[in-house]
């Protein structure tokens, strides 16, 4: 019986699943058809990367990225100093969690500037944790999945309440947010851990490696790319070598145009060699593409309610709290009635008068004015929301505010208020529209 090879990193051999090796049987008489390139998920148990892999793949693709990585601002922080202490590790660290958290599901080029407004006001984890979740809210407005910001905050807190940022994935994962992805990525980055990072572009760049052909979504899918990723990571450099294999997915092997002639690891890329000798073979084929989830349609009725006071008709607009579980939870939107199906408007405004009647003790009855302003599309991840906006104007003297404790969370603000809040996009379009409108009817009545 054959030894199994030594695998050369022994702070990865912790983190990897160890498979029984099998020998193949080939039959050179009769060879068995080969309905589809690739790999299976029962057959991904049984490969993994020859050293002499491992050591060109590592070479090449760090020297690609030495020469080739982008100039982004929580990498400057990274390779700042070429010897840190425990401080400087802390803020790499804290840099790292940021830039990861705020990547996910959102574009490069749009963190650039977030990551930089939050540095420059939470510039460390301690800082960040004396914040409150409105001033979270407000500084991460716009890039939606507010949730993330939530974990952010109370992972912070958590870490200052521990004493110190963890280092290693193992205590990474116990903090709030942070899960398999994120821990690797800090620990590897910040602390040098040897230990893999798996995401979307990592996931796709080794299905292309090694021609696996089962469903990149599936549990054992995935789990088998997390093995084979901690087999090729770098022992001496974790933290670069994963950047540049996420970096090489990002700018490189992409999902519909890889730029093979440029790839350092091509020499290594079994879909590459397989596309080369099999015609109806494309490197775009791996990973196996998945049918998307289809959306949810879902409607929603939304009133700008406006409160007019005093003899200058000053406004105020009542905004009310989203609960703290769920969709946008924790954040602040104008009141607003999920409907069933698409409604007309008077079933609309009737739902909307029984809500505000009901939770805030609004009378509508005697109203300034109430406008349909239009509609709008909000796209989340699986859920297109199809809000119907209306402008709905009150006279302080008619509202009539409920005497007992109300169960929803809510609060009236003037303008200036409403304008530095941090409000999601779909109700700062709702705003916005609502201003257009104004402007517009405006502009009509002066001509």
């Amino acid at each position: 019986m054959k030894k199994k090879p030594k695998n050369s990193t022994a702070a990865v051999a912790a983190t990897i699943t160890k498979s029984k090796k099998r020998t193949r049987n080939v039959c050179k008489s009769k060879p068995k058809p080969k309905p589809e390139a690739g790999f299976t998920t029962g057959d991904m148990e049984d490969f993994q990367f020859r050293e002499d892999e491992v050591g060109e793949i590592r070479a090449s693709l760090l020297k690609w990225y030495d020469v080739n990585k982008r100039d982004l601002p929580w990498r400057r922080i990274n390779d700042a100093d070429a010897t840190v202490d425990d401080g400087d590790r802390d803020r790499k660290a804290y840099a790292v969690w940021v830039s990861e958290i705020m990547l996910q599901q959102t574009r490069v080029q749009t963190v650039i500037n977030y990551f930089n407004r939050w540095m420059e006001k939470w510039p460390t984890v301690h800082h960040l944790a004396q914040a409150s979740i409105e001033e979270v809210n407000e500084m991460w407005a716009g890039l939606g999945y507010y949730r993330r910001a939530r974990f952010l905050l109370e992972g912070a807190k958590m870490i200052v309440e521990g004493g110190r940022f963890p280092r290693s994935v193992n205590d990474l994962r116990k903090v709030r947010g942070i899960g398999e992805y994120t821990a690797g990525a800090i620990a590897s980055i910040a602390f040098n851990e040897a230990v893999p990072v798996v995401d979307g572009n990592v996931v796709r760049v080794i299905a292309r490696l090694k021609t696996i052909s089962a469903n990149p979504k599936d549990t054992a899918t995935v789990k088998n790319i997390w093995r084979l990723a901690g087999q090729v990571v770098d022992v001496h450099r974790p933290g670069d070598f994963n950047q540049a294999l996420m970096e090489l997915g990002a700018t490189l092997c992409t999902p519909l145009s890889p730029s093979c002639s440029s790839c350092p690891v091509s020499a290594q890329c079994s879909a590459l060699s397989e596309s080369k000798h099999n015609p109806s073979m494309l490197v775009t084929d791996y990973p196996t593409k998945v049918a998307k989830v289809r959306q949810r349609h879902d409607f929603s009725a939304i009133s700008v309610v406006e409160i007019l006071e005093g003899e200058e008709n000053a406004s105020k607009f009542l905004l009310v709290k989203r609960p703290e579980e769920g969709l946008l939870a924790g954040l602040w939107e104008f009141p607003s009635v999920s409907m069933n199906e698409e409604a007309d408007v008077v079933t609309r405004r009737q739902a909307i008068d029984d809500f505000l009647k009901t939770s805030f003790g609004l009378s509508s009855s005697n109203v300034v004015e109430r406008e349909e302003v239009g509609e709008y599309v909000h796209v989340f991840t699986h859920i297109r929301l199809k809000m119907y906006i209306e402008l709905l104007v009150l006279r302080s003297q008619d509202v009539h505010r409920k005497k007992e404790k109300a169960v929803t969370s809510y609060k009236y603000v003037d303008i200036k208020t409403l304008a530095s809040m941090g409000l999601s996009t779909g109700v700062r379009k709702a705003y916005n529209m609502v201003q257009k409108f104004k402007q517009t009817r405006s502009n009509l009545i002066t001509r």
